[in-house]
């Protein structure tokens, strides 16, 4: 986790915090009790009952690996993933606030105590109150999110602070209850559809399980009952005997403390109510569905996933990271990470126009629209999706930088989109000399040079995109010799998108020479159209790339 330092937004008055308190209380106090109502826990189970043996798919991995990623995904490229919730109000640090708040000695624990009070006297839960999202609307979103070219969204039911951004009837911690009071996942699900976007839901509850652990070591409302369940259960990381100061390798799950049957069959239950009440097209977990207890669970989520929706008539789409699932049972997601060459199976990097946090937080850095177009068209040469992540502020409005960024990606995509929606990759991905890092973590900012090329095919033509303008007024594809058995035709056309000039070029032994205008268009990249003879015809433009 990279962190970064904010200026102190100033102590909240009293009367506020008194306020916020009194709010919290009542809403804990008409919901009452310490477990979700055992009556929608029982309908939720007779649910999952039913649906368990309706389908294709049974609950092992055999069964799970006929799945198929659905044609919509792979022509798609490209998606929306938001990052959006309570620790939304704090602004402070990153999403991990929650967290990190009852860390003691951390710079969240600091801040919340000088600028909030004690976590005893105002914790996580009095945030709920000051998270009103009064200017958020859904179709504004959406609109901003097509025009930046974006053909699905994602945004996070429920983050790893345990409140839910959709109305559900196992947990009364949730956002059409509390705070906004509106069912922020259902208005938005509504607002993609009607633009003909597909609409997907991300789920961080796996690592619910710890998160306010840190607040059982000292005097903190976590400790307090009436709020066990946004709170609970609040385990400790690490395993009996292990050092409880020292989080656990995040790369060997097996080394944390597992979660109990309780734990499991509550993430079984509210994944799968998401599935019943949303009917997303994209799920995405987070990483913590790696620790081993979940295996068995997510083999019956899964087939319930895919069941319901063949039933439905509809094609799906459920991520995992690392090793998480078998390969061909689900679509592996490298978290702001890419691979170093095409991988045959479809797989998506997810990132964010924001460098420090998921999560909207003052004073944070951003991206270049340069830097994500380079990332996506790397991604898509590699027969992968880019899903990139904005944080709105708590009220609901997409910071200024965000939207310059996506609209910046739209304009491009408008231009040079027929090299990446519904492509396919070719045989090589591309060239240049600059190395890609394969599935590391925070590896994917990287700078590339004019030397940096990459290709997609599409529609019989071949695109080669070049990642900077170079210098000497020539373009040189050295993938694309004299004689290249990758070629099933011969080169006959070259234009550059964006332009209606046929392009000079020449087939020569070290590759094929393209004559660039005099001046560069004002584009982050650069894509040529390259046709090829059909070898039967001799037509130009059925290349068989």
């Amino acid at each position: 986790m990279i962190f970064f330092r904010q200026e102190s937004q100033g102590p909240i008055s009293r009367g506020m915090r008194v306020i916020a308190c009194a709010m919290v209380w009542l809403a804990a106090a008409h919901f009452g009790a310490q477990q979700p109502p055992a009556e929608a826990v029982q309908r939720q189970l007779e649910r999952m009952k039913e649906a368990a043996s309706i389908g294709p798919f049974t609950a092992d991995w055999d069964s799970l690996g006929n799945y198929r990623v659905p044609d919509w995904y792979r022509d798609a490229k490209f998606g929306i993933f938001i990052h959006w919730g309570v620790f939304s109000v704090p602004a402070f640090e990153n999403e991990w606030y929650p967290r990190n708040m009852y860390i003691e000695g951390s710079r969240a624990y600091k801040h919340h105590v000088e600028t909030y009070g004690s976590q005893a006297k105002f914790g996580y839960k009095d945030f709920i109150p000051m998270f009103r999202a009064e200017r958020f609307d859904p179709d504004a979103w959406v609109d901003l999110f097509a025009r930046a070219g974006a053909r699905y969204v994602v945004p996070v039911a429920e983050h790893c602070d345990g409140f839910a951004m959709y109305s559900t009837e196992i947990d009364p911690w949730n956002a059409k209850n509390m705070g906004p009071k509106r069912d922020v996942v259902g208005e938005l699900e509504s607002a993609t559809r009607r633009r003909g976007l597909h609409f997907g839901v991300s789920s961080h509850r796996a690592e619910h399980w710890w998160w306010y652990d840190g607040g059982m070591r000292f005097d903190s409302d976590v400790r307090d009952q009436r709020y066990a369940v946004l709170y609970g259960p609040a385990k400790p990381e690490t395993l009996p005997g292990d050092d409880p100061a020292k989080s656990p390798d995040p790369n060997h799950l097996e080394k944390w403390l597992a979660p109990d049957a309780a734990f499991m069959d509550d993430w079984l239950m509210r994944s799968t109510e998401i599935v019943g009440t949303y009917h997303p097209d994209l799920l995405y977990f987070d990483w913590w569905i790696g620790q081993p207890a979940f295996q068995p669970y997510l083999k019956r989520f899964a087939a319930y996933y895919y069941n319901q929706a063949a039933i439905r008539k509809e094609q799906v789409v459920l991520t995992y990271k690392m090793n998480d699932f078998p390969e061909n049972a689900a679509v592996l997601d490298i978290e702001r990470g890419k691979l170093d060459a095409i991988r045959l199976l479809p797989w998506q990097t997810d990132t964010s126009v924001s460098i420090h946090s998921w999560g909207y937080v003052n004073n944070d850095e951003y991206r270049t629209a340069k830097s994500l177009i380079d990332e996506l068209v790397d991604v898509v040469s590699k027969n992968g999706n880019l899903l990139l992540n904005v944080g709105p502020k708590a009220d609901g409005t997409i910071p200024e930088e965000a939207r310059a960024i996506l609209l910046q990606m739209g304009d491009w995509l408008k231009t040079n989109g027929e090299a990446i929606y519904g492509s396919r990759p070719w045989l090589v991905y591309g060239e240049g000399p600059t190395e890609v890092t394969s599935s590391a973590l925070d590896t994917d900012r990287q700078e590339y040079t004019a030397g940096d090329v990459r290709y997609t095919t599409n529609r019989g033509a071949l695109y080669a995109i070049a990642l900077g303008w170079p210098s000497g007024g020539e373009l040189q594809l050295h993938s694309l010799y004299r004689g290249n058995p990758y070629l099933r035709g011969e080169v006959c056309s070259v234009r550059l998108l964006g332009t209606s000039a046929e392009l000079n070029w020449a087939i020569e032994d070290d590759g094929l020479h393209i004559k660039l205008p005099p001046h560069s268009p004002d584009e982050p990249a650069f894509t040529f159209r390259i046709l090829t003879t059909n070898s039967a015809s001799r037509k130009c433009g059925d290349s068989g790339m």
